[in-house]
């Protein structure tokens, strides 16, 4: 399947990379391909490293900006004109949504694959990877949301919660089958 993960460019600490690139070689392993910004540098490429060294593709979606740092060697990379661009074509190419650590441009991300999942606009399957509790905080607050009325739906239909990267890959393989 092809699995888009949205994630920081940033270099972190191995708190957040070692999960990763566990998350990425279970992904290769697994034959999938990983849909991602593009970008050959930070956490990016990390996970880039471990899908493609494991035996998986890459497709990459950069955008104009940021085509300096686009990967290299991948199965496919496509530069889009802007971030709205780039989300559209991220989210085109994608059987299932996860979404790890990150920054803004993650958070925007993943707010706007639960906005068109939460009005039916997509029955992808989203994953928040809650890496050493990185989400804890976002997580009470969409559980706020639900308590308090602000959701259509029940927040476990709009995205699943994994603590670790193997239940983060058997929730998106159960819900898909394994393709």
């Amino acid at each position: 399947m092809n699995i888009c993960v949205f994630l920081s460019a940033a270099d972190l600490a191995d708190r957040y990379t070692r999960p990763a690139r566990e998350f990425a070689e279970l992904l290769g392993k697994g034959g999938h391909t990983l849909v991602w910004g593009g970008s050959d540098v930070g956490l990016m490429k990390v996970v880039a490293d471990g899908v493609q060294e494991a035996g998986g593709r890459l497709l990459g979606v950069s955008v104009a900006f940021l085509a300096a740092k686009a990967r290299p060697g991948t199965d496919g990379m496509v530069i889009a004109k802007d971030l709205a661009e780039r989300k559209r074509l991220l989210l085109e190419r994608a059987d299932a949504i996860v979404i790890m650590v990150g920054g803004t441009g993650t958070l925007d991300e993943a707010t706007e694959i639960l906005e068109l999942k939460k009005h039916g606009h997509t029955d992808k399957p989203v994953v928040l990877l809650n890496t050493a509790g990185f989400y804890d905080g976002l997580k009470e607050q969409f559980q706020r949301m639900e308590d308090e009325g602000f959701l259509p739906r029940p927040l476990t239909e709009l995205v699943f919660f994994a603590e670790e990267p193997v239940g983060a890959l058997a929730y998106l393989e159960e819900s898909l089958g394994s393709r």
